[in-house]
């Protein structure tokens, strides 16, 4: 087991991991719009929360030796199941033609209060 950590994401808001390398795979604990150039959420509509939150997994991501690419799941909390589509079209972009298993549910409340939370398996 070995701990990833990266400065091109938000720290850990407790005590956890941004992610865990384990048995050929990457869990990355779930992240939020928080910009780590500045350690604030900073993106305010559904769409750039979503591109905040994938952009930093992306980099936590990159810091384990995987991408995007390598997603095998997603978990994907969202405030208000109303901005799915929205959510959808960028989630979609950002992805491109990987396409992995995913679960989207929608959650009472998300750290910061945000819209959007993102949690992602990726194969090593």
């Amino acid at each position: 087991m070995e701990i990833v950590s990266t400065e091109n994401a938000p720290k850990a808001l407790g005590p956890y991991s941004q992610a865990v390398k384990a048995g050929g795979f990457v869990w990355c604990s779930g992240q939020i719009p928080i910009d780590p150039a500045v350690n604030a959420v900073t993106a305010e509509g559904i769409e750039a929360q979503t591109r905040q939150s994938i952009t930093n997994l992306k980099h936590v991501l990159e810091k384990a030796g995987a991408g995007l690419d390598k997603v095998v799941k997603t978990t994907v909390f969202i405030k208000d199941m109303n901005d799915f589509a929205a959510l959808n079209a960028v989630y979609a972009e950002m992805f491109g033609d990987t396409k992995p298993a995913r679960s989207c549910v929608q959650v009472a409340r998300l750290p910061k209060d945000v819209k959007v939370e993102i949690e992602a398996v990726a194969a090593l």
